[in-house]
């Protein structure tokens, strides 16, 4: 038989046939690549504790009646805001009254009881003091006598210094103050009933001492009527801020002491200090009560 045919040749490869990549090919800008990876969670979220039932400040969980503020939403303001750096604070208005309030001394309030012990009491150390006074001393107590012409000069002279101290309280603001805080604290616990011995006591104890015994003792002169006076004014000092009552005090001294040197009679000014004493401090009392019911 004859030989078989030989096998045909194997084509070669055209030009045109690309060989495969070694390599998968790279994605086109017109293939979409692979997905991106899952981002990591925020630090700034905080992931609630496993064991902990409840949620962390910035999960709120919202009620069904009234949603929880969020971190970022203002809490409401029950009442008016608090003023900014740049708004101004308001200023508080304090009034004139209120100025001099503040300005005046507080009064240390007593008891009836020992407003009136304390009467007594400094009725009698002046009493005592003239005692000795006149016991010690080259001189005699200034002579004093019943004469109706001479007390009816007390009652006026009385009368005038009440006059006085009126006017004196209207037109002066320091010693209106003055008076009212000494008359504060010596009047305002006290009953009507009670002016009596606020009259007496004082009337006659002070003018025994201050001019019955220092006008003598000092030489019955001018500068015997001075120094009783000064003395007689600071016996009145009741604090820092009441040097305007004691130079009303010290003034109504000098009258008194001219009433008792140029009468020569002791009756005339413990007549007249009784007398203003009286009459003064039933006006106060008369006028504070006034004022407390209106």
């Amino acid at each position: 038989p004859p030989p078989p045919p030989p096998p045909p040749p194997t084509p070669l490869p055209q030009p045109h046939t690309p060989l495969p990549p070694p390599h998968p090919p790279l994605p086109t800008p017109h293939s979409p690549g692979p997905p991106p990876p899952a981002p990591l969670p925020s630090p700034q979220a905080p992931r609630p504790l496993p064991h902990s039932p409840f949620p962390t400040p910035q999960s709120p969980v919202p009620t069904p009646h009234s949603p929880v503020p969020t971190p970022h939403s203002p809490l409401p303001i029950p009442h008016s805001p608090l003023p900014t750096p740049h708004s101004p604070l308001p200023i508080p208005s304090i009034t004139v009254a209120q100025q001099q309030k503040k300005q005046e001394p507080e009064i240390p309030y007593l008891t009836r009881t020992q407003v009136l012990v304390a009467m007594g009491v400094t009725a009698m150390i002046l009493w005592l003091a003239a005692k000795l006074w006149l016991r010690f001393g080259n001189f005699s107590l200034m002579s004093w006598r019943w004469n109706e012409r001479e007390l009816l000069i007390g009652v006026g002279l009385g009368l005038t210094i009440t006059g006085m101290s009126g006017i004196a309280y209207q037109l002066s603001p320091p010693y209106r103050r003055s008076a009212n805080y000494y008359l504060d604290m010596v009047l305002k616990p006290l009953v009507i009933p009670d002016i009596i011995w606020l009259g007496l006591l004082p009337g006659l104890s002070e003018e025994l001492l201050f001019r019955g015994v220092m006008l003598p003792a000092f030489g019955l002169g001018h500068l015997a009527v001075i120094l009783s006076s000064v003395c007689f004014g600071v016996l009145h000092f009741s604090g820092s801020q009441q040097w305007s009552y004691v130079i009303w005090a010290t003034i109504v001294g000098m009258i008194l002491g001219y009433s008792a040197l140029l009468s020569g009679n002791l009756l005339v000014p413990i007549v007249a200090h009784i007398l203003t004493n009286l009459i003064s401090s039933y006006l106060w009392k008369v006028a504070q009560s006034s004022a407390i019911k209106n």
